[in-house]
């Protein structure tokens, strides 16, 4: 049950200036002095407060009350009223001064500082422009007070409710009611729902235009969420009405409203397939209409660029060089299609290799880079992600970057930016982008601006893999776009004209490997995986199998207990794999088998709280202790760690509220306010694991999992090992994800831009 205590902040013990984290000396107008921890905005030695928390009991510092709501008050006692002036909020009143004012006024001191400031005159050492500063100083430290006061009654957090302050100072309590959706165009962090609840408690009617309007981009931001670069405008309408409970007409007339102002949203109408069907009206935030359509842009310059910086490998005597590649003179044997995939390379501006696992991509890529290097080749290779760039950079043994470090990343007030661009371009004449399945719209659309027209790309990837994490489905839509170009070339015996196709046939090459190279006797991962793609089951129960098999059951509890079991005894017994060597992968994060609850229970089997170890509570009820392993959320580039990066947790402050990470040998401190970006990785979701490889991988696969049981998902989860799959769960769910191979689609018009042209009618 919550408590309200009342009483003054006697000392501050620690505070993260970032998240509000502070953990002060609380002496309570009735009692003994108590430590109270939590989120809180600015406090200082000797402020009045009343907090509103919850008492717990840490393991090592004893009772505390974790505050969750903090009302700043004005000192009802003498003595508390001396203490808060002299704390050091109000410039211009120390200690002494802060003495003799209080011995002055009495209990009148609050009266005079609000209505008769002048009169501080009437003490020692107080002159006018003294007497000036700390009128305006009190003042403002009143109108924050009624600020936060204000803003935690309407349900806003103490850290949100500083940071809505520091934006707006003094007329908080006006801009905000005047328009609560304010918020969040002006103020990061804050998303729509946080601003419609303030809304709500404001008695905003539910369907007041300013809301509604606000509704659409919090429905176009959730469709980025699930890789959407657009959505249509019906059922943009429609989402918008399930959402704010508004008629159909009305959100369809406010959207309009909205696109003819120009205010951060595009319409255009995108051409149909099927050209009986009338053109798709489109609705784009701003933003991604425009990299959308600068990425067709930058890609159909590249393809059509004069002064091929490659140009000296047209007149090489192609046929020759194929046959000594494939015949293994130069110390390889590629196959006729990695062959091609090496002339491309070097004699199309845009190359896409594609295929499964175990085809030879790798290989191909080894050969185009052997090639270049001895040609005097300037090549620049990257991936998406860090752990994709190492694997790449082991496998080729030339330096691999991420795409953020080839484009000299550039963080600014929480926001990207990039070095490298149109007017700094790389100095590279091939860009070879491997992973490019999990290219998103945006940092793609950064990575060709920073090509020089003349220059070649190539873009590696399984198109049979999920999607980017991030919006657009890039890979997908460039290989949609050539296989168009020739289609229209094969049906009609001409290429098509440069007015019809902006990636002419002969500036591009798509090459797909299906010849599997790496199988062995008795190993069923890259057999299996390629079942999977062309709609078979996978076999799971073979005897002679050695890396690959099921463990049968329906129930989410006992999965959960079967995958405890196989990490912590019995895969270790039977195959010699450590515990570090087997990733779990599920395919959602809720549910007895799903991420969440598979990390507490491998935590607690794996690393328990048994030997005193240090730990730290995150937030939302996690606990990362000395020992955890652990995977980094986002990327950071002063750290130089990346999303995806595993790590272990080397050393724990509970006092200063940090802890250390060793990553492969790159030790990184974490503060209180940056453990956000660290979750528990014994077990992480199937998305998390692309551009990763692991020794073993074990997959729940079951009933429960059925919103989320597709074939691109199994696939991914199965070509993430090396030497050992187990999957955990029903025959029937791995039936239902393999015969579900409707690839969800995502509204986007890229490949549309680079086959043809699009209707010009946009609202912008």
């Amino acid at each position: 049950m919550p408590e309200t205590l009342s009483g003054t902040i006697r000392s501050l013990t620690f505070r993260n200036d970032e998240t509000g984290y502070t953990v002060a000396q609380f002496e309570p107008d009735d009692g003994e002095s108590v430590t109270v921890v939590g989120v809180m905005p600015l406090l200082a030695a000797g402020e009045a407060v009343e907090l509103l928390g919850d008492w717990v009991d840490h393991p090592r510092y004893g009772r505390q009350l974790k505050v969750v709501q903090v009302r700043p008050v004005v000192p009802t006692s003498l003595a508390g009223l001396e203490r808060y002036l002299g704390s050091g909020l109000i410039p211009g009143i120390g200690p002494a001064i802060a003495g003799r004012i209080v011995a002055h006024f009495g209990p009148s001191t609050s009266h005079v500082l609000d209505h008769a400031p002048e009169r501080l005159q009437e003490v020692a050492g107080v002159g006018a422009a003294r007497a000036a500063a700390i009128a305006q100083a009190w003042q403002s430290q009143q109108a924050a007070r009624a600020a936060l006061i204000w803003l935690q009654g309407h349900g806003v957090s103490p850290r949100l409710a500083a940071k809505i302050y520091e934006a707006y100072g003094a007329p908080t309590i006006a801009l905000v009611q005047a328009d609560p959706y304010r918020l969040e165009r002006d103020i990061p962090g804050v998303g729509f729902q946080t601003a419609d609840r303030i809304a709500q408690a404001l008695g905003v009617p539910h369907d007041a235009p300013a809301r509604v309007m606000a509704g659409m981009s919090y429905v176009l931001e959730v469709a980025g969420q699930e890789g959407h670069v657009y959505l249509p405008f019906g059922q943009l309408v429609g989402r918008a009405v399930n959402l704010l409970g508004v008629d159909a007409g009305f959100a369809s007339e406010m959207l309009t409203q909205r696109l003819q102002a120009g205010d951060g949203l595009v319409e255009e109408f995108i051409p149909a397939l099927d050209a009986e069907q009338e053109p798709e009206r489109a609705v784009y935030r701003t933003w991604f209409h425009r990299a959308e359509v600068g990425l067709a842009d930058r890609l159909a310059l590249l393809a059509r660029a004069g002064g091929d910086r490659l140009a000296t490998f047209r007149s090489l005597d192609w046929r020759l060089l194929r046959r000594v590649l494939t015949e293994g003179n130069a110390g390889l044997a590629l196959t006729e299609r990695q062959a091609a995939a090496v002339e491309a390379a070097f004699t199309k501006p845009l190359t896409v290799l594609t295929g499964g696992p175990g085809t030879g991509k790798t290989v191909t890529l080894g050969a185009v880079i052997r090639l270049a290097d001895a040609s005097g080749v300037e090549v620049a290779l990257a991936c998406p992600t860090g752990r994709a760039a190492k694997r790449l950079s082991e496998a080729t043994g030339q330096l691999a970057q991420t795409v953020h470090r080839l484009l000299e990343v550039q963080p600014r007030d929480g926001l990207l930016s990039f070095t490298r661009n149109e007017a700094n371009p790389l100095d590279a004449d091939l860009v070879i982008v491997d992973e490019a399945s999990m290219l998103d719209l945006l940092l793609a659309h950064s990575l060709v601006r920073a090509i020089r027209p003349g220059a070649h790309l190539v873009l590696v990837g399984d198109v049979d893999q999920l999607p980017s994490v991030g919006v657009g489905n890039v890979l997908r839509d460039v290989i949609a776009a050539i296989q168009e170009t020739g289609n229209r070339r094969q049906g009609s015996g001409e290429a098509p004209s440069s007015d019809s196709c902006r990636l002419p046939p002969d500036s591009c090459a798509l090459i797909r490997l299906d010849t599997i190279f790496r199988q062995t006797a008795g190993s069923y991962i890259v057999d299996n995986a390629h079942r999977v793609v062309r709609g078979q089951l996978p076999v799971a129960d073979d005897p002679k199998a050695t890396d690959f098999f099921l463990a049968r059951t329906d129930d989410p509890t006992r999965a959960a207990e079967l995958i405890e079991q196989l990490v912590c005894e019995r895969i270790p017994a039977r195959f010699g794999f450590g515990p570090d060597d087997i990733q779990v992968l599920s395919p959602m994060h809720r549910g007895e088998a799903g991420v969440a609850a598979l990390n507490t229970r491998l935590q607690d089997a794996l690393n328990p709280q048994w030997g005193n170890l240090d730990e730290l509570e995150v937030g939302g009820g996690r606990v990362l202790r000395e020992g955890d392993r652990v995977m980094q959320t986002v990327n950071d580039y002063t750290k130089d760690v990346f999303n995806g990066d595993v790590g272990r947790v080397l050393a724990v402050s509970t006092a200063e509220k940090r802890l250390s990470v060793d990553f492969g040998g790159n030790v990184v401190s974490y503060e209180a306010f940056e453990l956000e970006a660290l979750t528990l990785a014994y077990a992480i979701t199937i998305h998390k694991s692309q551009g990763s490889e692991f020794p073993a991988v074990m997959v729940p696969v079951l009933n429960s999992h059925h919103i989320m049981l597709q074939r691109n998902l199994l696939y991914t989860a199965i070509t993430r090992a090396r030497r050992l799959v187990v999957l955990v769960g029903d025959p029937q769910a791995i039936a239902v994800a393999v015969q579900n191979d409707k690839v969800l689609r995502r509204y986007t018009a890229l490949a549309m831009r680079l086959g043809q042209s699009v209707d010009a009618k946009v609202h912008s």
